[in-house]
């Protein structure tokens, strides 16, 4: 049996969903109040979302969980069997976390303070639409980031650029507010990604 910790509207949960239902596996989901994460740290030592539990054996952080799964249940895949596409791939989902995630954090940062830096929000929003056509030209000619078939690439990144694109109705998390202020007219082929990757089945 697997357990699923999540919270609604998480984006880093919803690559876990999407990661869980490309390879076919159902979990068992349990919701988790934002404002009492007392459970999340009981099971596995911190107080993030999500959280994946199976046999006694517990994992978080989104990507992770990915990963775990594709070595659990290696098909359908979602990493590609050679060694040098696999690296290119980890090479992407470690730049997206590392890189791409920096600039809307730090602009929720900004507007938390009393006094935002206005000027650093815009540089940092101007970074994000920049970062909007490098997704447009890893999608020529192919219909996902990484090829034809969806990748854990596609997972890392669209529960993020989604917003582009799609709002959720009862989402009013700030941080999902900067994502849609700051990629509004994504390009043709990054609006059909996002309509294809939505359209796809979730946990």
């Amino acid at each position: 049996m697997i357990r699923l910790y999540r919270f609604a509207f998480s984006t880093n949960v919803e690559r876990v969903a999407l990661a869980l239902a490309h390879k076919g596996l159902q979990a068992e989901s349990v919701w988790i109040d934002p404002d009492d994460r007392s459970e999340i740290a009981r099971v596995s030592g911190q107080r993030l979302v999500p959280v994946l539990e199976e046999d006694g054996r517990v994992v978080s952080d989104s990507m992770k969980i990915v990963s775990y799964l594709e070595e659990r249940y290696p098909e359908p895949p979602l990493y590609p069997a050679e060694p040098a596409r696999r690296a290119e791939l980890d090479v992407f989902v470690e730049w997206f976390n590392g890189v791409w995630k920096r600039a809307p954090n730090e602009i929720e940062a900004e507007l938390l303070k009393t006094e935002p830096d206005r000027e650093r929000i815009a540089a940092l929003g101007a970074q994000m639409r920049e970062w909007l056509g490098l997704f447009e030209a890893l999608l020529d000619g192919r219909d996902y980031l990484f090829g034809d078939e969806p990748s854990a690439a596609d997972f890392a990144a669209f529960p993020f650029v989604k917003y582009a694109g799609l709002w959720e109705e009862g989402d009013d998390e700030l941080f999902h507010q900067i994502l849609r202020d700051y990629q509004r007219e994504p390009g043709p082929r990054v609006e059909a990604w996002i309509r294809r990757i939505d359209s796809l089945p979730r946990v």
